[in-house]
């Protein structure tokens, strides 16, 4: 049997995009280990099809994480076979090039955005050149990538002249037959107010969340969950309690995506947010759109390029025009206060789903895998 190594530099935890490559492979006929970190608060993991390995380091951010992560991840691919190395995102590149050059294996690249756009390394130059001259070096010798969009693949075959296929990050069809369904009593939601969600593995700056908690002030008879982890959390609790919002934002913390859809489902209304402040998010595709409408729940959006496509072609939801807290909240209480409309759009999300699922997206994926059985 055919081996194959994935590595992701999160704790494996919450991320759907690779669990669905590692079940995909598997159920190919690979023999799959998927390779991550364990941090001091991660949740522990669900059964899986494949096998897992965490790595426990001794830092958890900064240049010598960084450092620590990338050595400890070249020593396991050096010592353990794999027919089949794939890199997930530019900081598990280099110990997959180095290592499969070495061992003559084949290498896949999945690139989750683009890297060297996003935010933290926008304002940290020195981070960014760095990583750019390591992309800049490894990315054209590259057969094998993937990335998440059409806008961000085109990006990448202009900049480095190799081709880059599309696989989007939608759930499976199959989740919504699979999955168990609970009441909002039973995870502790209010039944008698309108529910919007807020969810993310990456809730950090420029993603629209202050403003959504700001909103909550003015909207009515509903209240914002907000689900996942990321760099502003702490700041939006602060808010919640300086603007006395505490009965109307609730915190749900990071939760396994096998549960993530079990609060999804409940929603009236997903927000996707994010912020028109670098290239990385202006042609963002979030794993949130499609969870909502795999959930069933519509979708007010930012005007963001990708996003918009979808939202106008499957009529799923409305776009916002700015992120004053004022104007959000008046889309909120609009869209909430319009059942028939509301009707509609979730009639549709059931359409979409139908289409945009992640059968139809792996089928990229076995094109190019059934070249290495």
């Amino acid at each position: 049997m055919k081996r194959v190594i994935v590595s992701v530099i999160n704790d494996l935890s919450t991320d759907q995009r690779v669990h669905k490559v590692c079940t995909t492979l598997t159920r190919m006929g690979y023999d799959v280990t998927l390779v991550g970190r364990r941090q001091r608060k991660s949740i522990a993991l669900l059964p899986r099809e494949y096998k897992t390995k965490r790595m426990f380091l001794l830092f958890e951010k900064g240049p010598l994480f960084y450092l620590e992560f990338q050595k400890r991840l070249f020593w396991y691919l050096l010592f353990h076979k794999a027919d089949v190395m794939v890199a997930n995102d530019l900081d598990t590149l280099l110990p997959n090039y180095l290592v499969a050059k070495f061992k003559s294996s084949h290498l896949v690249y999945d690139s989750h955005e683009l890297f060297c756009e996003v935010p933290e390394l926008q304002q940290n130059p020195t981070k960014r050149n760095i990583w750019k001259r390591l992309e800049k070096w490894i990315f054209p010798k590259l057969k094998h990538v993937f990335t998440v969009n059409d806008s961000i693949a085109e990006i990448y075959s202009k900049e480095y002249n190799v081709e880059v296929k599309v696989v989007r990050n939608m759930p499976p069809l199959a989740n919504s037959k699979t999955i168990e369904t609970k009441t909002r009593a039973e995870i502790g939601l209010p039944e008698a107010k309108k529910v919007i969600v807020l969810q993310g593995a990456g809730i950090n700056i420029d993603r629209g969340a202050e403003e959504a908690v700001q909103a909550m002030q003015y909207v009515t008879n509903a209240v914002l969950v907000i689900i996942g982890s990321g760099d502003v959390l702490d700041v939006l609790k602060q808010m919640v309690v300086d603007l006395k919002l505490q009965e109307k934002v609730i915190f749900i913390g990071k939760v396994p995506f096998e549960k993530l859809v079990q609060y999804t489902r409940l929603a009236d209304l997903g927000l996707t947010l994010d912020k028109d402040t670098n290239i990385n998010y202006h042609f963002s595709l979030p794993n949130k759109l499609f969870d909502y409408l795999h959930a069933g729940v519509p979708v007010l959006s930012s005007n963001l390029v990708e996003i918009a496509k979808i939202i106008s072609a499957y009529k799923i939801g409305d776009i916002i025009d700015n992120h004053k807290p004022q104007h959000i909240a008046d889309k909120i209480n609009s869209i909430l206060n319009d059942e028939a409309k509301l009707t509609v759009w979730k009639k549709n999300t059931t359409i979409a789903a139908e289409k945009l699922n992640w059968e139809t997206e792996e089928l990229q994926l076995k094109a190019v895998y059934s070249q290495f059985l």
